[in-house]
């Protein structure tokens, strides 16, 4: 009998290997046995089987990077992302529009029972209350589209960061029940506040005092190898009947906002005074 929790054998792609929660999902998918490729802006610490350089805006750098593996993969990891202090044109593109590219191309390549594992974030756990909004931008037929999109509604995003992971998290439930029927299963992370590469922005944007309200009732923050393992999890032998999930890895806070033990309002005006 096979392990489930074995990687040997098992071609991985990493998309956002340099460092953060990529970082760690590649070393670890290594430790397991896997024949990991990583596609990065930077380059991965990681001992890979290959690496290549890709920037998410351009989608000549995507076809690259795609056509450079060979196939079968059996397993896809979309772990790049950019946080607010980049532009709201550039984060839907590499938090939206670019998983959704590179996904649709990579698609050929993925085999009867492969699995692809999205990071979203719990930033995004406001979907619900916008779908109307997010179900017309998931409708733009491709990326050129997209993007005029966005352009034409950055008022209507708001936090571009939360619309786009709010985006994610709707685009990939919807595409799992599609693809399962093709033999390929796709699942999201959403991360609470973790330590990673994007903290410093994370902070520029938000003090660390108001990022920390986001960690109760565990009261710290994830380390990345704490969501890498998830994340793993869920491409792994061990998760083959578990599809179309938004699985949320932030130590209990959004199931206390749900049941109405953590009161958020009355933490954020602690620390704003």
């Amino acid at each position: 009998m096979s392990d489930p929790w074995s990687y040997a054998g098992k071609r991985c792609v990493v998309v956002g290997c340099h460092s953060g929660i990529g970082e760690a999902t590649a070393r670890e998918l290594v430790r397991l046995g896997g024949e990991v490729h990583g596609f990065d802006i930077k380059p991965s610490p990681v001992p890979l089987a290959s690496f290549t350089s890709c920037d998410l805006r351009d989608r000549v750098q995507i076809d690259a990077a795609i056509d450079a593996i060979p196939g079968p993969i059996d397993a896809l990891f979309y772990c790049a992302g950019l946080p607010q202090t980049f532009p709201a044109r550039e984060i839907l593109q590499v938090n939206f529009l670019s998983v959704r590219y590179l996904i649709e191309r990579a698609r050929p390549k993925l085999s009867h029972g492969s699995a692809i594992a999205i990071i979203a974030s719990t930033a995004g756990n406001g979907y619900p209350e916008r779908m109307s909004l997010i179900r017309e931008a998931i409708a733009t037929p491709d990326y050129d589209a997209g993007l005029a999109w966005g352009d034409k509604h950055l008022a209507d995003q708001g936090d571009p960061y939360m619309f786009s992971k709010e985006i994610i998290i709707v685009w990939g439930l919807l595409q799992a029940q599609t693809m399962i029927k093709d033999g390929i299963r796709l699942n999201l992370l959403s991360p609470g506040p973790t330590i990673s590469g994007m903290t410093p922005d994370f902070e520029a944007v938000s003090s660390a005092a108001m990022i920390d309200v986001f960690t109760a009732p565990i009261d710290r923050r994830s380390s990345a190898a704490e969501q890498a393992y998830p994340l793993i999890f869920l491409n792994s032998g061990g998760a083959t009947y578990v599809n179309g999930l938004n699985f949320v890895a932030d130590g209990g806070f959004t199931s206390g906002v749900m049941l109405g033990e953590i009161d958020v309002p009355a933490l954020l005006a602690k620390v704003t005074g």
